[in-house]
């Protein structure tokens, strides 16, 4: 649900570490989910209260907390102050204007991403703020879309090795999620492209250039939210922090080679576009030109039967024609032999 927008203006002047939501209200309301599990067995719940998730901060198990909606900061706020993160992160994590960035404070590790989707048929970009911390992590989301999902059901099932692994294999599994939702949105820009191809070579109207113009814009808001994963992405691989253990190392590398293909995608995208563009000028620049080359051949045609017509429109008393029976015909026959030579000429010089 959107609402409100509340702009970075209303924060200036303030302290800071001042927790004022920036951006778009995507959620009706603040949602608190928990995951509480290790390989032998998964507490699942929604929080009616804050207070419900402290006792998970010094656990055994691995705990993971999704916030859904950062509207009322008060709850992020109590639940920062509990888990021990810095008042600017907790500023950070409700500005949802942040760059993708990655931050270690020694305790825990702070990411910032972006994650993407298609809503009405436009491109939306969701902030998502990753804490990692000694046996937890926190998610932050805006409200709106959610990948995560299928990672819930796989710790539901016990799928695969993530019960069985630590809080930094969720840190993998979730910013994993995000990157591989980035390839669903691309995939579209593909079909569009394939579309545009055909329309730019069969009828490049205003319509096809406003539709070229809107992707390369929205290519543009693309590679602004995913070109700076690459640097958080590769912090992550060669961060010394404890938190990341050396046998999850291997899977950022599977991630940040996803982040260098979509990266890839979305420059290849953004040079067929350009060449579209090209082609689309180009065409429109030839059907001008053929519209131009049979006006010329009009025109030209009509000059030499125009003069003979202003000869004889004169009206001199010693015209012989003017009084000959037939030479009203003649005069018209003349000028129709003219147009058939000059068309006959340009024929043959493949004019037309």
């Amino acid at each position: 649900m959107a609402g409100k927008r509340t702009r970075r203006s209303e924060k200036a002047g303030l302290a800071p570490g001042t927790l004022i939501h920036i951006g778009e209200r995507r959620a009706e309301r603040t949602r608190v989910r928990l995951f509480d599990y290790d390989q032998s067995k998964l507490t699942e719940k929604e929080l009616g209260s804050v207070e419900e998730a402290f006792p998970f901060r010094d656990t055994a198990t691995v705990t993971w907390i999704n916030v859904d909606g950062l509207h009322e900061t008060g709850i992020i706020e109590q639940l920062g102050g509990h888990f021990g993160l810095h008042p600017l992160v907790l500023e950070d994590i409700v500005n949802t204007e942040q760059r993708p960035k990655l931050e270690d404070f020694e305790n825990y590790l702070y990411v910032v991403l972006k994650m993407l989707y298609r809503e009405g048929g436009e491109i939306v970009a969701e902030q998502v703020s990753l804490v990692l911390g000694q046996n937890f992590v926190l998610s932050f989301q805006e409200g709106g879309g959610d990948p995560f999902d299928p990672i819930r059901e796989r710790l539901r099932k016990n799928k695969g090795q993530l019960r069985k692994q630590g809080p930094d294999a969720l840190l993998y599994a979730l910013l994993d999620a995000v990157v591989d939702n980035y390839f669903i949105v691309l995939e579209t820009f593909g079909e569009m492209t394939d579309e545009l191809e055909e329309s730019v070579l069969l009828s490049p109207t205003a319509e096809v250039l406003s539709t070229i113009k809107n992707l390369k814009r929205e290519l543009l808001f693309l590679r602004r939210g995913i070109w700076p994963l690459r640097e958080v992405i590769s912090g992550l691989r060669h961060t010394e922090s404890p938190l990341i253990h050396e046998s999850t190392r291997l899977y950022f590398q599977d991630v940040y080679d996803h982040t260098i293909q979509v990266m890839d995608n979305v420059d290849n995208s953004r040079e067929i576009l350009s060449d579209l563009l090209d082609i689309y000028l180009s065409s429109v620049s030839n059907r001008l030109n053929e519209v131009m080359k049979v006006l010329t051949i009009i025109a030209t045609i009509f000059i030499p039967l125009t003069f003979v017509a202003g000869v004889y429109g004169m009206n001199f008393d010693n015209m012989p024609e003017l009084g000959w029976r037939w030479g009203y015909f003649a005069v018209l026959g003349v000028m129709t032999v003219i147009g058939l030579i000059m068309l006959a000429y340009f024929k043959r010089k493949k004019w037309f």
